[in-house]
């Protein structure tokens, strides 16, 4: 019986056991990582606002990898943010956990794993999803798609940032490759971007259709809003480059190269590395070789031959046409990748014909794309700590004082981790990466 004036008493309000999700349930970073990847955390309750819930993490392994004070989270309501700033190489796992009304809880596991520190970090950035970079465009607004040459997808990064691709592509069912093309070079006029296969056996001497790829892709938009539509391909071009030599009396081994058996990463192997066109050109492309040097002997010239009908090659199926080769005094290295700018200063990168990327040595030099002119040290390159340079992103203006270039390493084969597992072989893609760096050229 309720007396006169009183209310019915107010009811006490039952809250739901929290909800917890991660964007990822694995995270990599580097010691001494400036901009490392980060993780969403989205939290819930029912009957209470997401404001007032509690979201902490704390690790609960290897505490000389992440410790508990190394675990940030930050924002408010429903979703938030934890970064880790790595404090040793190795891995370890951090239990994140959220506390709502009513002393209701929830957690989740993040595995973590840290890469080694690198020679300046702050000029350092890890495009995570794959580790194997081979070659890299520019698409403008501080965007560029980024090769594997362990998978034929192309992937779109932000090249100021650490993280995941924001997009990516895979033609192979257009090209009708059912194996890895190995992606190694490619080269952009106008809106279409040429990307080209290794061509050479893989690394057993097994000769594998679909690296005897060369095919296009058409770009729209820019920057983030970047797409790709897939053109045409051409898969003959490690044929008619064997019969071209064969014609001039086997003048670079070509044949011998690509024989059942020949693994491409020999002095005298064959295996292509970069692409570019000729100073003015849309139809004249360079083809550039990590293997073989030229003569194939140590202290030999890295070699580029041209194809003086490229665009007709993708876009009728004609048979390759080539110019008289090119051969470059590259200190004894071979030619890693090519890159030109819309004034027609071209940026050669340089490294060892060899297999051992960890510890062969590296360069940059300057040419201006004609035959007979000699190419020009600019910039030795560290070693890359973990795999080797691979891509030059885009060449800036090299008349400009401090001019800064950007480079991506192919780090497949190194031990990110201090476990023994190369990085292409890492189950979670999260922490498989690759490295770019800027170097302030000379």
């Amino acid at each position: 019986m309720l007396v006169a004036g009183l209310t019915t008493p107010a009811q006490a309000v039952t809250y739901g056991t929290p909800t917890i999700s991660l964007s990822a349930a694995y995270l990599s970073g580097a010691v001494g990582g400036v901009g490392d990847p980060v993780v969403t955390v989205t939290v819930g309750q029912s009957g209470a606002d997401a404001s007032a819930l509690t979201v902490a993490a704390s690790a609960s392994s290897k505490s000389s990898v992440a410790a508990t004070s190394d675990v940030t989270v930050t924002g408010t309501g429903a979703v938030r943010t934890l970064a880790v700033a790595a404090r040793g190489r190795g891995y370890a796992n951090l239990t994140v956990k959220v506390t709502g009304l009513g002393g209701k809880t929830a957690t989740k596991t993040l595995s973590y794993a840290a890469s080694a520190a690198v020679q300046n970090p702050a000029d350092a950035r890890y495009l995570t999803g794959s580790s194997d970079a081979s070659a890299a465009v520019d698409l403008g607004g501080g965007y560029a798609v980024v090769a594997d040459d362990e998978s034929n997808v192309l992937r779109l990064y932000d090249r100021s940032r650490s993280g995941a691709p924001v997009r990516t592509w895979d033609f192979s069912s257009q090209i009708g490759a059912t194996k890895e093309i190995d992606i190694e070079g490619a080269a952009r006029v106008g809106d279409i971007i040429y990307w080209t296969g290794s061509l050479g056996n893989n690394k057993d001497g097994e000769y594998k259709a679909d690296r005897n790829t060369v095919f296009t892709t058409k770009v729209t938009g820019t920057g983030a809003n970047a797409q790709l539509t897939y053109g045409r391909s051409y898969r003959k071009l490690r044929d008619d480059l064997v019969a071209w030599d064969k014609a001039n009396g086997n003048r670079y081994g070509f044949a011998a190269g690509t024989a059942t058996g020949q693994a491409p990463k020999q002095i005298d192997g064959f295996n292509v590395e970069g692409l570019e066109f000729a100073p003015g050109s849309t139809t004249t492309a360079y083809i550039g070789f990590r293997a073989p040097l030229a003569p194939a002997v140590p202290g030999g010239k890295a070699l580029v031959v041209p194809v003086t009908n490229m665009d007709q090659v993708l876009a009728t199926g004609a048979k390759a046409v080539f110019g008289a080769p090119i051969e470059l005094d590259l200190g004894g290295l071979s030619l890693r990748d090519i890159r030109k700018n819309a004034a027609g200063q071209y940026l050669v990168l340089a490294g060892s014909w060899a297999a051992d990327d960890n510890t062969d040595p590296y360069a940059l030099y300057s040419w201006d794309g004609v035959a007979g002119h000699a190419p020009v040290e600019v910039e030795d390159l560290p070693t890359a700590d973990a795999g080797g340079w691979e891509s030059v992103v885009e060449v800036p203006d090299l008349t400009v004082p401090g001019a800064r270039v950007q480079l991506i390493t192919d780090s497949g084969s190194a031990d990110l981790y201090g476990d023994g597992v190369e990085a292409k072989d890492l189950t979670h893609p999260e922490w498989k990466k690759s490295r770019s760096a800027w170097f302030t050229i000379g």
